[in-house]
Order: C-alpha cells, then structure tokens, then sequence
C-alpha cells in the first residue's frame, strides 16, 4: 500500500476506508462477533464502490496523475512479472547505449519475441541512469536496429511505451533527433514481423511514436496517450503551466477517446483502483493482451500484415478540402 506522500487526493478516502477495515479485521481476529462480521461486509462492499465510482469517472488531469503514479508498474516491473526469460541487448552500434529504451530477447510463454521499452526509473539515481525515460537519437536508433534483427530472425517484435517525450537537449538535436524519430516511423511501418504496442504510462509526442508504429496498438486503461503533455500545451497556449488541467480535457486522450477515435485498438483493463495498486494482476491482464494480439498477428501474411500497418495509420484522422482548394 503506498504511503501517504503517494496518495493522491481522490485517492485518500479509499484508503481512509482501508484502514478502517484493516482494523475492523483484526477486531474480529481477536474477538469474533456477528455484529462485526456484518460491519465488515458493509465496508468491503463500501470500499469497492468507492474505488469503482473514483476510477470510472476520473477527470483527464487525475487520470495524468494516475499514468505519473510513483508506484505505477514500469517496463522492468512487466520484465519480471511477464516474462519468462530475457537476455538485454545494449547499445546502437553507432554512439552509445541509451538507457531510457531496454532492448533484448525476450520470452512470452512459449513464443521467443524481441522486446523493447521505455523506463523511467523510480529513485533520483534510477531517473538519472534512465533520464526520466526520455529517449536521445541514439535511443530510437538502438529500437531500429533491434526491430531490423527481429525481422531478420522471424521474431515478433513488442514495444512499452512509457515516456513524457524525446529528450529535447541541444545534444539530442545535433546528433538528429527529429529524424531518427521519422526514421522509425518509416521503418517501422514496412517491417516484415507483427509489432504489438502498449502504453503502459505516459505515451508523449515523437518520443512515444518512435516505437509506436505496430499491427495493435493497446493502452492501459488509465494511461494516456497523446500529441503534447499537458504542461506542455498549456505553455504554447497560454503561456502558462498553470492551465495544464485544462489542456488535458482539451487534448483528448484518454483510452476512452483513443479507442473511440480509432488511435488505439485495445484498452486493457487495470485493477479496481489503478496499476499502482496491484502489479501482478497487472502484468496477468497484459500478459493475455499481448499473447491475444501475438496469435491472430502471427497467423496473417507478413506482406498483408504490412499493408494492414500502413492502412491503418493512413486511416487516422480526418481532414476536409474546402471548396476554394478544389477550385485552385
């Protein structure tokens, strides 16, 4: 359970309630009554009402804090918890190893798969090995060159992302980051393996569509996907970070909106009161997505498999010529 500087303010009358059953529960272990029996099955019904109605209904700037949870499950969390084996693979053959993306083989069950994902570390030490999970060049070109092997050995490829954005140093502009990003959207979009992507977290701008081109897109229920962060749009906007709670209905990202406007093909259900609360259910629902998603990808074609890719992404979004454009 977190403690109290990882509870979030719509999260602290539920576990206000915990503790009370907590309580109550050990009453009833000491001395056993009817009467408290009864009271105790009244708040677990209570408790579980409660988490349904808070994160059924979350507003879209509670549901960013819930995607930036201290305690949300990260990609080495789901390495551990799904995975039966994986053998990490370090850097790009070119500059150096970018920590904020992990790369290797993996194993899914009975199915060998190459896997990449974004990490963003827990502790000050963790984030600054991991660099908040903020990819350079050198990151995005370590993902291409992983995916290029994985097609070259018939391997499935699946890709977590978890990212508030490309590292936007003056570094990572001078070694190319703009165009390795497109690079990979490119590349991506012709590999001959099914690529199955998830976000787990935070799916940010470039940095998140430069792993993020595959056969099925998935997004935790509570994660969120999207063009720009809040804080971020706040400040183009209205030159001010204090909007962010505004920007983040505008923007329209959750998994409700991404699935109703066709970005995302699966929403995965998390556990009653977030990720956080819960890995290992956590990892065991993913785990069925991604097994899901790897049997009816790996039955289809690889050459119709990638036209599927490309007419998938062509689809998204819409656009109107005005009658002037016509005319000229």
């Amino acid at each position: 359970m977190p403690d109290d500087l990882h509870r979030l303010p719509f999260e602290r009358p539920i576990y206000e309630r915990e503790t009370h059953l907590t309580e109550l529960e050990r009453q009833h272990t000491d001395a056993p009554t009817e009467a408290l029996e009864e009271e105790i099955r009244k708040l677990r019904v209570e408790v579980t009402r409660r988490k349904r109605e808070v994160f059924e209904t979350l507003d879209p700037a509670d549901l960013v804090k819930v995607s930036r949870h201290p305690n949300r499950p990260q990609t080495l969390d789901y390495i551990e918890l799904i995975f039966d084996e994986f053998v990490e693979l370090h850097g790009d053959r070119s500059f150096g190893d970018d920590r904020a993306i992990l790369t290797g083989f993996a194993k899914l069950d009975d199915r060998q798969v190459m896997f990449i994902g974004q990490q963003k570390g827990r502790n000050m030490k963790e984030r600054t090995e991991y660099n908040y999970g903020c990819a350079h060049p050198e990151g995005y070109k370590k993902a291409l060159v992983r995916m290029e092997m994985a097609a070259k050995f018939g391997l499935p490829i699946i890709c977590f992302i978890d990212t508030p954005g490309a590292y936007p140093g003056v570094g990572a502009e001078e070694r190319g980051q703009a165009y390795h990003i497109a690079l990979n959207l490119r590349e991506m979009s012709q590999i001959k393996t099914p690529i199955v992507c998830v976000v787990i977290g935070e799916g940010g701008s470039g940095g998140a569509l430069g792993i993020g081109i595959g056969d099925h897109i998935a997004v935790l229920q509570h994660a969120y996907y999207s063009v720009i962060s809040p804080e971020g749009c706040a400040g183009i906007l209205w030159k001010n970070s204090s909007f962010a709670d505004q920007a983040a209905r505008a923007l329209k990202f959750t998994s409700k909106d991404l699935l109703r406007f066709g970005v995302v093909d699966e929403i995965v259900p998390e556990p009653l009161g977030g990720a956080h609360r819960d890995h290992r259910q956590m990892a065991n629902f993913l785990k069925g997505s991604l097994n899901s998603a790897l049997r009816k990808l790996c039955a289809i074609p690889l050459d119709r498999l990638v036209d599927r890719r490309y007419d998938k992404f062509r689809k998204i979004g819409m656009f109107e010529e005005s009658a002037v454009a016509e005319a000229s």
